[in-house]
């Protein structure tokens, strides 16, 4: 890899994919390298979320997360239809079990329709039943927009848009893993674990479960930590499924900082049910017993760590029984779906998030986009990161152009 390109993606997530889509799209002549560590494309949280078109219910109006997740949201359908990427607009309802949840749900509608959402639906119980026959709550909310989409299909389409609309040479090399980097001359260098290089004039960096590494390694100064946490998943057996027609959601509770189990029909068919959220002791470990000493250490010597913990110990104590305790994983779903049984459910996959902690112990509540002289990093960019995909590449080529040189 001895040439220079005029442009380095790292990361062949969906971030990185629709990244490198939007610059072929604005820089047809430009030369551009997609890097990424994996034998393929969108293996880790791209290709193990849930699956869904966020409709933005849940995000603060005016923040970054709300104006992406709606504006990556049409976005990302107008491509799905011009690339034939398998997805479905089918609605979701969110399901309040208690009167203290149904009071949260005005709450919730309003900030819907702060961020632009249109035909939200208040439910009394028949008319979640009309939806969803097999779940009970006391109220509810329909939420139109939310669909079902095959992410992993999405990320592939995008990059062979990207290779095929420029007019430059563009490639993608897979089983490059960034060690290091360096600037010399007016060049990035990125040198491999391997000790093979790659050199651009600017880099932008998409690294989702390793993005604070990657940015500590280009010299960026940032209190954020990327602390794993990991979703454990069940699905609704062949027989079982269907008991749900679409998405079935809870409505959040604001003293934890997870949404809690859902019920997903995915883009194939099958149903998934979950996930909880629990401490991974390796960043890309998908095992209950996954481990990576390196990745403990540095989770565990981060003050943010212990202060989340103090501040949920009970909360996340309640998500490690339900990680290795199916009656408590089902008790929590019946709370959505009363007459779900244990033979119902069969173990599925996991998934971990890469969540950017503050010093304080807080959870970064919002997308973080940063750069430095010569390249772009998107910091922080967890759920609904895949549904904003594109929206979210337009902000990163923004900051691209504001780079030196």
């Amino acid at each position: 890899m001895s040439d220079v390109y005029d442009i380095v993606v790292v990361g062949g997530g969906i971030v990185g994919a629709a990244t490198a889509y939007k610059l072929r799209c604005r820089y047809p002549d430009a030369r551009l390298l997609l890097l990424e560590k994996e034998p393929e494309p969108a293996l880790h949280q791209t290709g193990r979320n849930s699956g869904v078109i966020h409709s933005g219910l849940y995000y603060k109006p005016g923040s970054l997360k709300a104006r992406t997740c709606i504006d990556g949201y049409r976005q990302l359908l107008d491509f799905c239809g011009a690339y034939e990427v398998q997805h479905e607009v089918c609605g979701k309802v969110v399901v309040a079990v208690t009167a203290e949840e149904a009071a949260r749900l005005a709450m919730l509608q309003q900030r819907g329709l702060e961020n632009g959402l249109k035909g939200i639906e208040s439910l009394d119980p028949r008319g979640i039943r009309a939806i969803e026959p097999m779940i009970g709550g006391v109220a509810g909310l329909f939420i139109p927009q939310t669909g079902i989409v095959d992410y992993r299909g999405m990320t592939r389409a995008l990059l062979s848009a990207a290779i095929s609309v420029g007019k430059a040479r563009a490639d993608i090399l897979y089983g490059f893993e960034v060690a290091s980097l360096r600037e010399d001359s007016g060049v990035v260098e990125l040198w491999s674990t391997q000790r093979r290089r790659a050199a651009a004039r600017r880099v932008i960096f998409c690294g989702g479960l390793q993005a604070d590494r990657l940015a500590r390694l280009d010299g960026l100064e940032t209190d954020l930590r990327i602390v794993p946490f990991r979703g454990d998943y069940y699905e609704l057996a062949p027989h079982a499924r269907a008991k749900v027609r679409n998405l079935v959601y809870p409505v959040p509770d604001p003293h934890f900082p997870f949404l809690g189990v859902h019920f997903t029909r995915m883009h194939d068919g099958s149903v998934e049910c979950g996930p909880n959220a629990v401490f991974s002791f390796k960043r890309e470990g998908y095992s209950k017993t996954a481990f990576r000493w390196a990745d403990t250490a540095e989770a565990l010597a981060f003050s943010g760590t212990w202060r989340l913990f103090a501040r949920h110990w009970r909360y996340g104590l309640g998500e490690y029984r339900r990680a290795f305790h199916k009656p408590s994983f089902l008790a929590a779903l019946r709370r959505l779906m009363p007459t779900l049984e244990g033979r119902d459910l069969v173990p599925g996959r996991a998934g971990v998030r890469a969540q950017a902690l503050r010093p304080d112990g807080s959870l970064e509540d919002d997308f973080v986009l940063m750069r430095s002289r010569r390249s772009v990093h998107a910091l922080n960019v967890p759920s609904p990161a895949a549904t904003a995909s594109l929206a979210i590449a337009d902000h990163l080529v923004g900051y691209f152009e504001e780079l030196e040189g």
